[in-house]
């Protein structure tokens, strides 16, 4: 689970500030508020681990990706321009470099045995020539501050590091050097950990990092007591592969699928992949618990048991088209109330299909992932928006997993204030973002919503979801006047 998130200089981000995040994550706020610029930046890195490039700092995609960001200088926090001077221009640059550090718990997988030969949860890192212990812990953080060359030639890494415990291990730019092209290994504090040379002899500059985040072959080649480093960053790209992601634009129903027996990793952007992955769950006999249900489910009945209660269909089936062995091509029915005939899915409402591919990724992707959401509640009735509060409380519960979203509905921040008053939810459990434009210097800003143990918020901001006091009185007003034109008392 991501624990916690610092970013400096990206997009309309001249900081965050440390943002603590916890199993459900939301950032609530008004358009163009950089909600999601939020979700991007982690969404840029899972893609930076997922690409074949490791020469580039950073991949910013492309239409093909999960998200296309342009260029290293469209991505940097720009200044806004000054308006009495009557400049067009976009405004200049505020810093020529990105500045990030991620923290997050370790899983299980990543967890070593102590000397009793209990399981622990711990990172070690020993070191091999002493057999000493050099540091341990559970919670592991990245850091990283990327600039571009001169002209916009390329990016480049100007230092990278991993923190365990109370030591840091990473690499930098080699000042020292006149070209400035090559990098050295660190380990702070200094004098706690020394690399030592695998041979005699002076060791040249290192070559670059290996994207962001990894060390070049040739740090093991050089410093016989540097085989630890591939750890930190396995560990790295261990958690962004369990980074899944759902995009607010999602494709409409179809009257027929086409399934080959494919297992796909998750519902695709658009949700485009979720009946083929509610086959693939059953075929391969997954099981999950729903509430107030003694027997497990399997993925296609727990989507049913959760769309009836709610209140949006009765049942829901995934069947083929044929009995055949051979069939590649199925239907999805519904039947709208008890009494009501099936219906195909492209003959209800539209709702029904957009929200298919949020409650399937909450139970599709393995246990310990982080599910990434832009506005889950979209083409959804105000009571459904609530009820997807309960469906993430749910899934953080039963499955362990972490939900980030962006979302403009008060009505799902409502359900969680209530569940946090009934003792549903833990008020730790939730983080609670406002986001807003400062107007002065059109920057970003994010103010954390405290919530107490009853769920009440305690630094409401102004205008948070408009005024709907506003909005009735002046109805009344309005209501008023044209009774009194009207002559009516």
């Amino acid at each position: 689970m991501i624990l916690q998130l610092d970013i400096e200089n990206f997009k309309s981000w001249r900081s965050t500030g440390s943002l603590n995040l916890a199993p459900i994550t939301a950032f609530f706020g008004p358009n163009s508020s950089g909600k999601t610029s939020l979700l991007q930046f982690l969404l840029m890195l899972k893609q930076t681990t997922d690409s074949p490039d490791r020469r580039l700092p950073l991949d910013f995609g492309d239409e093909r990706s999960l998200v296309d960001l342009g260029s290293f200088s469209e991505i940097l926090t720009r200044e806004k321009a000054d308006e009495q001077s009557g400049s067009e221009q976009e405004g200049k640059v505020s810093e020529e470099r990105l500045g990030w550090t991620l923290s997050w718990r370790l899983p299980e997988e990543m967890f070593v045995e102590d000397i009793d030969s209990t399981q622990v949860e711990q990172m070690i890192v020993s070191d091999v020539n002493v057999a000493q212990l050099v540091t341990e812990g559970s919670k592991l953080s990245f850091s990283a501050k990327i600039a571009e060359a001169p002209g916009g030639r390329k990016m480049y890494v100007e230092e990278m590091k991993y923190e365990l415990g109370h030591l840091a291990f990473g690499m930098k730019r080699d000042d020292s050097n006149e070209r400035k092209e090559g990098y050295r290994l660190i380990a702070e504090p200094e004098g706690r950990f020394t690399f030592k040379r695998a041979k005699p002899g002076k060791v040249g500059p290192l070559p670059p990092p290996a994207k962001c985040y990894g060390f070049p072959d040739e740090v093991r080649a050089y410093y016989r007591n540097a085989g630890f480093l591939s750890d930190f960053e396995l560990a790295f790209e261990r958690l962004f592969q369990r980074v899944f992601y759902l995009g607010p634009l999602r494709e409409y129903p179809k009257r027929q699928y086409h399934w080959t027996g494919a297992d796909p990793v998750d519902m695709g952007k658009r949700g485009e992949f979720v009946i083929r992955a509610i086959l693939a769950s059953k075929e391969k006999g997954d099981r999950y618990v729903f509430r107030r249900k003694n027997k497990r489910l399997d993925l296609e009945e727990l989507i049913a048991s959760w769309l009836k209660e709610l209140g949006l269909i009765h049942s829901f089936k995934v069947r083929p088209v044929s009995r055949s062995k051979s069939n590649k091509i199925f239907q999805v029915w519904v039947r709208r109330s008890e009494r009501s005939a099936e219906v195909l899915l492209t003959d209800v409402g539209f709702g029904i299909s957009q929200i298919l591919p949020v409650l399937a990724l909450c139970y599709y992707v393995p246990k310990g992932s982080v599910v990434i959401l832009e506005q889950p509640e979209i083409h959804l009735h105000p009571t459904v928006q609530a009820g997807l509060a309960d469906v993430f409380i749910h899934a953080i519960n039963e499955r362990n997993i972490q939900i980030i979203l962006e979302s403009h509905s008060e009505y799902l921040l409502k359900r969680l204030q209530r569940r946090m008053a009934e003792e549903a939810l833990n008020p730790s459990e939730a983080a609670l973002y406002f986001c807003s434009t400062d107007v002065e210097s059109g920057l970003s800003q994010i103010r954390a919503l405290q919530t107490d143990d009853f769920g009440h918020i305690v630094n409401w901001p102004e205008g948070f979801f408009g005024d709907p006091f506003e909005e009735i009185y002046r109805q009344m007003k309005a209501e008023i006047q044209r009774k009194k034109k009207a002559g009516i008392s």
